[in-house]
């Protein structure tokens, strides 16, 4: 299905425009001196170099953008106004054929900078949380060295008793039988009986006799 053409009034108005701009920039650059196809690649340069200006504009905007722009912008003003009946195109005057002249260099300039200078980078969005900055951490204090471990105490080995061994309890009736085997002893003999002695006229178990023997006080 073919789309059908519809006129655009700023279409048009641009098109008008640029055709009696690029003429008036025409017959200017061939009143100062600039015959043949010279004077119709003036009107050219003066437009390609307003476009790329404005294009340079559009991606960002930097000083320099601005200057050729307005350079390229008073170039196609100025050559409307002259062509106004304001100047004699037959007596052109000598700065303006200067001008003319050195446009080509001045238009080649304007368009290797604008061609070659940085691109600007795009803004960021304001929804576009920024990023938080990363912190580096650095303790001054120095930090306290960690506590030794402690030593493994060994269990002390155990003291041995020195809980003496209970000494039975002597009846007295036993006790004075063995003071008189003593006393007989001593008077027979005239010596104090021995414990061992003592013991072996007793009968009795040893530490019962021990008992004795130290009630007694025998040796």
């Amino acid at each position: 299905m073919s789309r059908s053409i519809r006129p655009d009034a700023v279409l048009v108005q641009a098109v008008i425009a640029g055709a009696l701009s690029f003429a008036h920039l025409h017959d200017l650059a061939a009143a100062a001196g600039q015959s043949g196809w010279k004077a119709w690649a003036y009107p050219v340069s003066v437009d390609l170099l307003l476009v790329a200006a404005w294009r340079r504009l559009r991606a960002g905007r930097d000083r320099s953008s601005w200057t050729w722009f307005a350079i390229a912008l008073a170039a196609s003003l100025g050559a409307n106004v002259a062509t106004a009946g304001l100047l004699d195109l037959h007596h052109v005057p000598a700065w303006l054929r200067i001008l003319v002249a050195g446009w080509p260099a001045l238009a080649f300039l304007g368009g290797t900078l604008l061609v070659h200078a940085p691109t600007p980078e795009p803004e960021r969005e304001l929804d576009e949380e920024p990023a938080a900055p990363e912190v580096e951490m650095h303790r001054t204090d120095t930090p306290a060295p960690a506590p030794a471990a402690a030593p493994e105490l060994t269990p002390a080995p155990p003291k041995p008793s020195t809980v003496s061994p209970a000494v039975p309890a002597v009846p007295p009736a036993l006790l004075d039988h063995a003071r008189s085997i003593a006393d007989a002893h001593r008077t027979a003999t005239g010596e104090p009986i021995t414990a061992e002695a003592l013991t072996a006229r007793l009968g009795l178990p040893a530490p019962t006799c021990q008992a004795i023997a130290a009630q007694l006080q025998l040796a």
